[in-house]
């Protein structure tokens, strides 16, 4: 059980204000909790009889309509596994299809380059990770602009010193002043460089994936990282049923390089799915299964992440929602068929529609997220940061939900009963009447037995207002900037630093400063 560390980092963090408390804690190693292992039992919404109805009418789908892979040598891959193909439509045998799913593995480790945060994922394992993907930030001063690489260069140092996250994501803001064809190296450099975490790879074509790999090869050895897994990667079914080429070229590099991919459909129920939540779980679910079989037929054996990204369209706008409940609902479902595949399993946690960090987003990050630690998630993405559908990093967002993470590790992490017996002979030494703040139990104990959250605020009204009235939002900027002041970077060797430096200066000169 980890529920001690929390709390005490948390009080640490709430007594260290100002900056001689930020200076005293510089130079002290940054805590990071280990891989969450849930103590909480997974919740099915649904009997397994009706798991059962969807998953049997996902392999129909499979058989009958098939799906597309729009790539020659994938197409060529189904050929040899005997699957029947028609140009680019291919369909597959249930049978076949079990046959390689049952080989991805049902947890692996995810290793860190610093191994003090290496993490597992599947079984009862959960981590979470920050969003991907935000061409604007709504930054320090609340302001919505586009990201800059100094924007996620800051989110991988407040990846880094966020406790309760385990990896450093990639792309959490684009840097949009960097050419797109170059963008790929600053980001995964700057991944590389801000934090000793995990991070995650690039998949808009072959060759980033390549120069992913290669600067993976610098920092963990090329040989290592042709057996162990050092980073995760996304890659997108587009709904309904197809399987792109630049999809299936970036499964192609990582899963033969023994890197696992997320293989999840980007699903706006309603839109590109029947207008029904297990319509779109059974409909989903094909896609899924067809991506993760056929990086078995890449690599065998190789660590897979079953996924899903669904949402619901709103049907008087066509906008997609975040926190609803049949997002929730859906969720639920996932796991349950995760569960009955034995696949580890992503979904998304903080994801909201919300433009601000306020009660809309609190709302749907906490719908969102009750729903996936209780259906047992094991890749929690979107876990900091999400705002405007993913459109927009927010600092303050980014910042509060870090903090609501180390909350949610502790609820996870269920209800220990080490200290019971203590507790007990408090009351009897106590007795009626009395207070328990002077006994030896509460001494012992106050720093961890509760959480103590360092950015909401439990003040009188009167403290609160004497003390500028601050708004989360605010409150949340200030975390964030504080935080920033904090940083001190996890160095990398010199020699990696040099090798990261000169592969990015050599891609560079060959790379177009436009997409043709």
């Amino acid at each position: 059980m980890n529920a001690p560390a929390v709390a005490v980092t948390e009080h640490a963090n709430r007594r260290s204000g100002g900056r001689l408390g930020r200076k005293a804690m510089r130079g002290a190693p940054i805590a990071s909790f280990p891989t969450l292992v849930r103590q909480i039992p997974a919740y099915q919404m649904v009997p397994d009889e009706a798991v059962e109805l969807i998953h049997q009418e996902s392999l129909a789908i499979l058989e009958e309509v098939g799906c597309e892979f729009r790539d020659d040598e994938a197409i060529a891959l189904w050929k040899a596994a005997g699957a029947e193909v028609s140009e680019t439509r291919v369909r597959i045998d249930r049978a076949l299809l079990m046959e390689l799913v049952s080989k991805v593995p049902s947890e692996f480790t995810l290793n860190a380059r610093n191994p003090e945060r290496t993490v597992r994922v599947g079984g009862k394992n959960s981590i979470f990770v920050p969003m991907y993907g935000a061409p604007y930030v709504r930054d320090l001063d609340n302001n919505r602009r586009y990201g800059s690489l100094a924007d996620l260069n800051n989110f991988h140092k407040l990846a880094y010193m966020a406790p309760a996250l385990h990896s450093s994501s990639s792309v959490i803001c684009e840097p949009m002043e960097i050419a797109v064809p170059k963008r790929h190296l600053h980001i995964i450099h700057s991944a590389l460089k801000h934090s000793d975490k995990p991070f995650m790879g690039i998949v808009t074509s072959k060759e980033r994936a390549e120069d992913t790999m290669a600067m993976a090869g610098i920092v963990f050895g090329e040989d290592y990282v042709r057996d162990n897994s050092v980073l995760v990667s996304i890659t997108n079914c587009n709904s309904p049923l197809v399987w792109d080429a630049t999809m299936l070229d970036a499964m192609k590099v990582y899963a033969r390089s023994n890197q696992p991919l997320i293989l999840a459909p980007f699903a706006l129920c309603g839109a590109s799915t029947s207008a029904s939540a297990v319509g779109a779980v059974a409909q989903v679910n094909a896609e899924a299964l067809a991506g993760v079989a056929f990086t078995q037929l890449l690599r065998p054996g190789s660590p897979q992440i079953y996924g899903q990204f669904m949402v619901t369209v709103d049907m008087k706008t066509g906008a997609p929602m975040g926190g609803t409940p049949e997002a929730a609902q859906m969720m639920y479902l996932m796991g349950a068929l995760a569960r009955k595949y034995k696949l580890p399993w992503r979904t998304s946690g903080f994801h909201v529609g919300s433009k601000l960090n306020d009660a809309q987003a609190g709302y749907e990050a906490n719908m969102l997220m009750h729903a996936a630690i209780l259906a047992g998630a094991n890749y929690i993405w979107h876990s900091a940061g999400w705002l405007e559908a993913g459109l927009t990093c927010g600092y303050s967002k980014f910042a509060t939900d870090c903090e609501q993470l180390v909350g949610w590790y502790k609820y996870a992490g269920g209800l220990p009963f080490d200290d019971f017996k203590e507790a007990m002979a408090a009351i009897r030494e106590v007795g009626p009447q009395g207070h328990f703040l002077g006994t030896q139990h509460t001494l012992e104990h106050f720093e961890s037995a509760f959480f103590m959250p360092s950015i909401m605020d439990f003040n009188s009204y009167e403290q609160w207002n004497a003390e500028g009235a601050k708004d989360h939002d605010t409150r949340g900027r200030e975390k964030a900037r504080n935080m920033l002041a904090d940083y001190e970077e996890p160095k990398l060797d010199e020699g990696i630093a040099e090798g990261l430096k000169d592969l990015i200066a050599r891609r560079e000169e060959k790379l177009p400063d436009s997409v043709s």
